[in-house]
């Protein structure tokens, strides 16, 4: 589970990371509303936890902004603000929970396991064709064949279904896979399609990554011949 934390308190911030590090989550964290809102809108986290007092760009606005992208991720509200219609206002904005700081450590996990437990399948498994990515596992699936995927394979293949038919420019996943601050080109990406085509064909999927000039890859459903 990959857990993005938009929260201008960075010793808040790396402390929770922290604690969900070491329960097996992956964590990314920043701090103002404007870059946490850039991040949450790649659309490859499960679950958002976003303050509401933040430099830039408020934590209302930041979940506005993402339910506008029509992106679901579950959205827990981190705030100090207890009163009734800032926990209204924050609920209309698109979130999920509202959790008043401070907390208990134990009340936050409580949270992100209920609204995950909420997700259903979908957190745990994305299918497209006859092919399934075991999100637990990093596993392709196909009938009874499975290959297991590396790391960036599998959160380029994650990217992939979760975008199905729209296309996804090589720009995007680079920002998502390797990150804004990374080093790495588009030959990387170029690289890692090719690994992840041979592991398709190796499990006999009928789901095709088909590259369109300048505007990135998509998934396609191959037709029977």
């Amino acid at each position: 589970m990959k857990v993005l934390i938009i929260e201008d308190e960075r010793l808040l911030a790396d402390s929770i990371a922290e604690v969900l590090r070491s329960k097996g989550f992956t964590v990314e964290a920043v701090y103002d509303g404007e870059t946490g809102a850039e991040y949450a809108e790649l659309g490859i986290y499960d679950l958002l936890i976003l303050d509401v007092m933040m430099p830039k760009m408020d934590g209302y606005a930041v979940a506005r902004q993402v339910r506008a992208k029509r992106l679901g991720t579950p959205i827990l509200m981190l705030t100090a603000r207890s009163g009734l219609e800032d926990r209204i206002t924050g609920l209309n904005a698109g979130a999920d929970y509202y959790l008043t700081k401070p907390f208990d450590i134990r009340e936050l996990l409580a949270c992100i396991n209920a609204l995950l437990r909420r997700q259903g399948a979908q957190v745990d498994e994305l299918v497209f064709g006859n092919t399934s990515l075991d999100l637990s596992s990093a596993t392709l699936l196909c009938g009874t064949s499975q290959v297991r995927l590396s790391a960036k394979e599998f959160d380029i293949m994650r990217a992939l279904l979760q975008s199905g038919a729209r296309n996804l420019s090589k720009e995007t996943i680079l920002a998502r896979v390797w990150g804004y601050d990374s080093d790495a080109v588009e030959n990387h990406v170029e690289v890692y399609i090719g690994f992840l085509r041979k592991k398709l064909l190796s499990v006999g999927s009928n789901v095709r990554i088909v590259a369109i000039r300048r505007l990135g890859y998509h998934l396609e459903v191959a037709e029977d011949d």
